[in-house]
């Protein structure tokens, strides 16, 4: 564990990628392969469930470090990260043990899970005493299920690649679905990854997907495209989709549904498993998961459905999905993504032909004499319920992440929903904003100008400030709290900020009706009186 604890100081402690990039070259060259095997899972983005509940956890310290709950909660807000306030307040220990991560996790951390708080009691301490506040500090964030810190999945990829001798694409193939719950850890697995590569490997993948291939954002005057793009003859156009972006793998008479995050979501999807019979083995697709009734509909109703735990057969028929795929990855149990886009589209579109399964539709490609011309049918995106289009160079390959290596995907998106709202609660921050009032709740008023009209809630943004920003904003909540609830502070409405989105729906969930999807801060509108804020009305004009 003081190993990996090492190694999180190391990677928290700079911002250079050359500087951790060497701490974990370093750390993996030397560590044990179960060791390195869980570094890799948790550095990679894997997020384990919580192990035990984090008032239990608040109680636990603030009994041992014999403090009132109050100042707890005062050295919590402080800090702003409730490890490394745990692992603060109670008392000093020196390093003892000798097990490494991978002991920790599977003999000491993982069976805490679901057991009775007495017996947690009892156990906690005698951990946590074999610990010094940095190794404390690591054990709570993993006890907790929080463990981040700022190292890509892309760097962790190169720092294997490196080590092992391997060209990195073939170590990111290795990691895909690495992180997904249903995966353990094991130094099996880790040698695995850093292995010379073999002829067999390619027929070895069982349900494993191809690492996704991810867009730039294109934010160029569209009467600069020319210069920069070429002519619209050259890419392939299509809308950009709303939805669950997924891979269909077919292979041994099994269908995997992979989504991007490489969360195994087979089980989610049932329509989808008529695919098992529909495609041929040796077939992968990428492509969008959308609620699908003789057109899209809107995400929102998606999105209701992925957060029940079980699918009821009026959920399945008020929501069915499709696949609307756009590229083909393997084809006849051949790795296709070194083919030309132009190549891969006619495939997958015979690939669907041939399947004739109305669950799987090919994206519509979109045509135009000019950027001008796609500019135009772009307006439309909005009552089509997409976010844009997608430009695909006709020539590229299909790459890894996001570069630009092999091919580019260029995604040309519709600017945001904006409206004028109110700042009225404020909360603190984590990490280096663990001092600033950096968490924000905006509200609209709930009708026209009138002596009885309130401020409505609808949405929480803490993105799109600069840091002097920010700094100012805190110092006008500080001045401005009228009330605090716990960590939230509740203030006299005195700004205004032009908040953006990405799409808005109708909620039965938020009193104001209305939910908002990815909403940031846009620019603080100094110009602008709180009565000149909009309201209700002008949320329910978007939504129509």
């Amino acid at each position: 564990m003081k190993a990996f604890a090492e190694l999180y100081a190391n990677l928290d402690a700079t911002t250079s990628s050359n500087a951790k990039l060497a701490a974990l070259q370093a750390y993996f060259r030397h560590a044990p392969p179960a060791d390195a095997a869980w570094a890799v899972y948790f550095l990679s983005g894997g997020r384990p469930r919580q192990l035990v509940p984090t008032r239990l956890l608040r109680d636990m310290a603030t009994e041992a470090s014999g403090i009132e709950p109050w100042l707890f909660e005062e050295s919590y807000q402080s800090v702003g990260d409730l490890a490394e306030t745990i692992s603060l307040l109670l008392p000093q220990s020196s390093y003892t043990s000798e097990h490494g991560l991978a002991v920790w996790l599977e003999e000491k951390l993982l069976p805490l899970r679901g057991l009775p708080p007495l017996e947690l009691a009892e156990r906690l301490p005698a951990l946590w005493s074999q610990l010094d506040q940095p190794s404390l500090m690591v054990c709570i964030k993993l006890i907790t299920g929080s463990f981040r810190v700022g190292v890509s999945k892309l760097l962790v990829t190169r720092a294997l690649a490196a080590m092992a001798d391997l060209d990195s694409k073939r170590v990111a193939q290795r990691l895909v679905g690495y992180t997904d719950l249903s995966n353990r850890p094991t130094g099996e697995g880790y040698l695995k990854l850093i292995a010379a590569e073999s002829s067999d490997e390619h027929a070895q993948r069982g349900g494993q997907p191809y690492p996704f291939f991810l867009a730039h954002g294109l934010a160029q005057p569209v009467e600069q495209f020319d210069v920069a793009l070429g002519s619209p003859a050259d890419w392939q156009v299509e809308w950009k989709w709303d939805g669950i972006r997924a891979q269909l793998v077919k292979r041994d008479g099994r269908l995997w549904v992979w989504s991007r995050g490489e969360e195994l979501v087979t089980e989610r999807f049932p329509e989808l498993h008529s695919l098992a019979s529909g495609l041929p083995d040796g077939t992968v697709i990428d492509g969008e998961i959308v609620v699908w009734k003789d057109t899209v509909q809107p995400f929102a109703l998606l999105q209701q459905r992925i957060g029940r735990k079980t699918l009821s057969k009026k959920v399945l028929e008020d929501a069915p999905v499709a696949v609307l795929a756009y590229d083909l990855l393997e084809h006849q149990g051949d790795d296709w993504r070194n083919h030309t886009q132009a190549e891969r589209r006619a495939k997958l579109e015979q690939v669907i032909e041939r399947c004739n399964q109305a669950v799987l539709r090919p994206s519509p490609l979109l045509t135009g004499t000019s950027w001008a011309d796609l500019a135009e049918q772009r307006e439309d995106s909005r009552r089509l319920g997409v976010e844009g289009m997608m430009l695909k160079a006709k020539d590229g390959l299909y790459g890894v992440g996001r570069t630009k290596d092999m091919g580019v995907w260029w995604k040309w998106k519709v600017d945001p929903f904006s409206v004028d709202a109110v700042l009225i609660y404020a909360q603190r921050g984590h990490g280096r904003r663990a001092s600033l009032y950096s968490d924000y709740t905006f509200a609209v008023w709930d009708g026209p100008p009138g002596p009885e009209r309130t401020l409505v809630p609808f949405a929480k943004a803490y993105s799109g400030l600069t840091d002097e920003e920010m700094r100012k904003v805190d110092a006008i909540v500080r001045k401005t709290t009228v009330e605090k609830f716990g960590p939230v502070s509740s203030v006299t409405p005195s700004m205004v900020f032009e908040l953006g989105f990405e799409g808005i729906a109708l909620s039965k969930r938020h009193k104001s009706g209305i939910a908002v999807r990815f909403p940031r801060m846009l620019r603080w509108r100094q110009d602008k009186a709180v009565d000149e804020a909009d309201n209700l009305a002008t949320l329910q004009d978007l939504l129509a």
